[in-house]
């Protein structure tokens, strides 16, 4: 039973708390944590892993005056039980109930909605200075940050502009040797260096003390001996690239010692200038599965605890399309030498790992730096390789400049495989990648394409590295449609007609397909003859058909998993516009321009009419018009 916590109605609540307490309360929110994995799968190991950290801060800072930003988001699961959301907390991650990241609507304590890694260093400093600007400098500004979200390019133009502003702000490193997947790369194997460091920041300073009483001579001793007391200096001195920044460091300290994280914090809370303090923590502590498989406990289906084992309670269902392009990115390396492979800390989301182990030369994972992800297959594409960047599409939107500067502007053969195009479900706003059609087909050169099935995905990979250009392949977080589509090779700009009628058609882009289909036998069977028409390219888009729908049949409705402003059914529209097509009897399905909250993704279909009884009651309503008309 949560006894603390059901007496927690604000975090202020915390600081009459002593140490024995916030341990107690530690324990209470993991095992509602380990409660809440027992009805729907959630983030899990990283919030087992900062559970101490975020006791402390609330418990030594008042972030109701003072700023508080959480890297990414995924992690405060603990923050949202101590400020005031413990009653709907079971509510987490389903439609009309909490968010399963920050969300400013539901508490004063969440100042931004984030789920985009990197980012909070740059606001933390920008809170610090605006307040600074209008007189309120008493404030304190927190980043948390993850090691595997540190390296991000954004990160160091923050720390950079940081020093240099010398404002008050406190990132704290919450280091767990991991992001979703170990992390990777020279800044991690820095923090490694940093981890296992065994002058913590007391003995460095005693011993910095001791050479700063060194005395020196004249020269060339003095010379000498100024060389080997800043030698020592710098090998004793952890966190050097830090301090060379302007930013001081501290730590690094045991993350799960409330009691010594709060005396840190109380440490650096007055400080004057920034302040970086480096916390070990370890990714699923407290709950020996996730501990040990800090991976797939990153987001696990919902489990049931049967004496400290995880028995998971998840049905089996169909492959998704994450299957299947895995399957297809494994076939393509093995057929052709020059494919190469790069995500940005994702392997695990995008299902990689088997391609990772078998071709490891060849996979690159270059950690939440999707920037540079693109940029780097650039250079893979102009020396004569064919990369495919595995990226999702709500995360591919953070490399837009070198889409356009790097690879479209060069015409390079990079293939972006797009996994998550659409709604994303549970994670919400922050993780719906549903702009990609809008800001990928505005570029010359890139051609654009959505697969109808599962095979059909297999195929446009296939037919992907032939082209030498650059191109993009969106497909949803979802189960893959069976259906065989493969009678009609795929052709650049070619769609496909999956069945032919006058009475109307359905231009069922992606996984829309599977529901036009479905849409249409239900009308056949009230006597409409619906078309069907499989696009499979937002651009080019097939002319051909498309005036042949526009000519002979009575009404079109294009249907797309994605954000109708600039989408697929815009584009149609511009076409017809351009050839003078009557375009009065044509609807877009889409999107609307609004952001998507949470929910379970056939739910939010459903809601916003493009599930099959939605596509059906418009194309009664279009049928009956034109029957009107007539």
């Amino acid at each position: 039973m949560a006894k603390l916590l059901e007496q927690i109605d604000s975090a202020i609540d915390l600081h009459a708390m002593s140490v024995t307490d916030l341990e107690q309360l530690a324990d209470e929110i993991r095992e509602v944590l380990c409660g809440l994995l027992s009805i729907r799968t959630a983030h899990f190991a990283s919030n087992l892993g900062v559970v101490e950290l975020c006791l402390a801060l609330h418990a030594t800072f008042d972030f109701r005056q003072d700023r508080l930003i959480w890297d990414t988001g995924h992690q405060i699961y603990p923050h949202k039980l101590v400020t005031g959301r413990y009653q709907d907390f079971a509510s987490i991650r389903t439609r009309g109930g909490l968010m399963g990241y920050p969300n400013p609507s539901e508490s004063e304590y969440d100042l931004f909605m984030t789920g985009h890694a990197g980012c909070s260093v740059s606001t933390a400093v920008g809170l610090t200075s605006g307040d600074d600007l209008r007189g309120e400098s008493h404030r304190k500004s927190v980043a948390v940050i993850g090691d595997g979200a540190f390296p991000s390019g954004i990160v160091f133009e923050a720390l950079n502009n940081a020093g240099e502003l010398a404002s008050n702000s406190l990132i704290i490193l919450n280091d767990n040797r991991m992001s979703i997947c170990p992390r990777v790369g020279s800044v991690a194997t820095y923090l490694d260096r940093l981890r296992s460091n065994p002058f913590y920041t007391g003995l460095k300073n005693e011993v910095v003390k001791v050479l700063n009483h060194v005395p020196v001579f004249g020269d060339p001793a003095e010379k000498l001996l100024a060389q080997i007391k800043e030698g020592v200096k710098a090998g004793l001195h952890g966190g050097m690239l830090f301090e060379e920044l302007g930013i001081h460091y501290v730590g690094p300290i045991d993350g799960h010692d409330i009691g010594l994280i709060s005396k840190y914090l109380r440490m650096v809370k007055d400080k004057q200038g920034p302040v970086l303090l480096h916390v070990v923590t370890d990714k699923g502590h407290g709950y020996q599965p996730a501990e040990k498989d800090p991976v797939f406990f990153h987001t696990p289906p919902a489990f049931e605890d049967q004496a400290g084992q995880a028995k998971i309670l998840s049905k089996g269902s169909s492959p998704a399309y994450t299957n299947f392009a895995r399957d297809a990115i494994g076939a393509a390396m093995r057929r052709d030498e020059r494919v190469t492979v790069m995500t940005a800390a994702m392997c695990q989301g995008n299902k990689l790992e088997p391609v990772r182990e078998e071709f490891p030369e060849r996979f690159f994972d270059v950690g939440i730096c999707e920037s540079h992800a693109v940029a780097f297959a650039a250079g893979h594409a102009k020396v004569g390789l064919r990369p495919i960047v595995a990226i999702y599409s709500t995360f591919l939107q953070r490399s837009y400049d070198q889409i356009f500067q790097e690879v479209a502007l060069q015409n390079l053969p990079v293939t972006m495989m797009m996994d998550r195009a659409g709604l994303a479900g549970p994670d919400g706003p922050t993780h719906h990648g549903v702009f990609d059609v809008g800001y990928m087909r505005v570029f010359p050169n890139i051609t654009c394409m959505a697969p109808g099935s599962g095979q059909e995905l297999a195929a446009m990979l296939d037919f992907a590295l032939g082209v030498d250009g650059p191109v993009a392949i969106r497909y949803p977080k979802a189960s893959a449609a069976e259906f065989d589509l493969s009678d009609q090779p795929i052709e650049m700009g070619k769609s496909q007609i999956v069945r032919w009628g006058t009475d109307g058609a359905i231009l069922g882009l992606g996984p829309m397909l599977e529901v036009a289909v479905k849409a249409a036998e239900v009308l056949a069977a009230e006597g409409l003859d619906i078309a069907v028409i499989n696009p499979r390219f937002i651009k080019p888009l097939d002319a051909d058909v498309l005036e042949q729908v526009f000519d002979e049949c009575r009404f079109v409705v294009s249907a797309e998993e994605a954000a109708l402003m600039g989408g697929f059914g815009s584009a149609v529209l511009e076409l017809a516009c351009q050839r003078g097509w009557d375009t009065r009897s044509f609807r877009r399905l889409g999107l609307p321009d609004q952001f998507i909250e949470h929910g379970d993704r056939a739910e939010l279909l459903a809601e916003l009419g493009m599930s099959v009884p939605g596509v059906v009651e418009l194309c009664r309503e279009l049928a009956s018009q034109g029957a009107e008309a007539l």
